[in-house]
């Protein structure tokens, strides 16, 4: 089990959070403490960093912005990396953008759309960070990762090699990539865009998160769309169907705006999300036949 003294060599104490409180750093508001939260500000803080875990075998995750994650109420037994400093970092040259894998998308799309580039409007209103978009090709309207991408430069878990994939080498499908298997730490990412008109990519950034604000429970502490969409389905649409939608466990709730959201209502636990999923998962089988894969990544004890 790691100590903190020997994380002060690489980070000083504002880069240390002992027994952070997952809670505070998801979208859903829910999950038990961390062993550290650790916020490494450039490459090499983060290569010492890895070599040191794994050399102390301490088990650690990387996170994001939060979104995609649901944590468990006793919490999560290892150490917890977000990136900070540099890795917030965006460059914008000609239609070439460099992003930072902690910044957030939102603003990677705003960096664009100020400089006149389109390709990254669909990414707007996806409340992710620029690694875990390439993680999980994230996507929404009809644009998704996979279009804009030309290379993920990452360090290998044990810190001890760099490598840069190119496009043809991520293995992009719909919420997937090479990096849930390789288990590389991404650290940047590069775009390739168009020069476009800006009020025209402003207006449709806007209009993008209109239809997101009328169709989703946004004012609620969710992970965004629970399940994986199931071949020939739409997860959201079977829950429906299913008279679910409303249902409530506890403090979590089936949205009533959109049943395939899953909200912390009224101070929800895991234990409320992850027995109302449950609940989703056994009655949409029993109706249908359909296996809901959850798109949330469920971790701690």
């Amino acid at each position: 089990m790691i100590k903190q003294d020997q994380l002060m060599p690489i980070l000083d104490s504002r880069q240390i959070i002992p027994n952070a409180p997952m809670k505070d750093y998801t979208s859903f508001r829910v999950g038990g403490p961390c062993r550290y939260l650790l916020f490494p500000e450039d490459v090499e803080q983060l290569t010492r960093l890895l070599s040191l875990l794994t050399r102390e075998k301490e088990p650690f995750l990387i996170l994001g912005a939060g979104t995609d994650l649901l944590v468990m109420d006793r919490g999560y037994p290892g150490v917890v990396i977000k990136m900070a400093g540099d890795f917030l970092n965006i460059q914008v040259v000609g239609t070439e953008v460099m992003a930072g894998a902690g910044a957030s998308l939102r603003s990677l799309a705003e960096s664009a759309a100020n400089n006149g580039l389109t390709g990254l409007e669909f990414a707007h209103g996806i409340p992710g960070s620029v690694g875990g978009g390439a993680y999980m090709n994230a996507g929404a309207y009809e644009g998704e990762m996979k279009q804009v991408m030309t290379r993920v430069h990452t360090l290998s878990r044990d810190g001890k090699e760099k490598r840069v994939y190119e496009r043809e080498e991520m293995n992009l499908s719909y919420r997937k990539s090479v990096f849930q298997q390789c288990g590389d730490v991404i650290t940047n990412v590069e775009y390739s865009l168009n020069f476009g008109i800006k009020n025209e990519i402003s207006s449709r950034m806007e209009e993008l998160m209109a239809l997101r604000r009328s169709k989703q429970p946004l004012d609620l502490p969710s992970a965004g769309s629970f399940f994986k969409r199931p071949p020939g389905h739409f997860a959201g649409k079977l829950i429906q169907d299913a008279g679910l939608q409303g249902l409530s466990v506890g403090g979590a709730r089936i949205s009533p705006l959109h049943a395939g959201f899953i909200v912390n209502e009224n101070q929800a636990t895991a234990e409320d999300v992850i027995t109302l999923m449950h609940l989703i998962q056994f009655t949409v089988k029993d109706k249908f036949g359909v296996e809901l894969e959850p798109e949330v990544k469920i971790i701690g004890e």
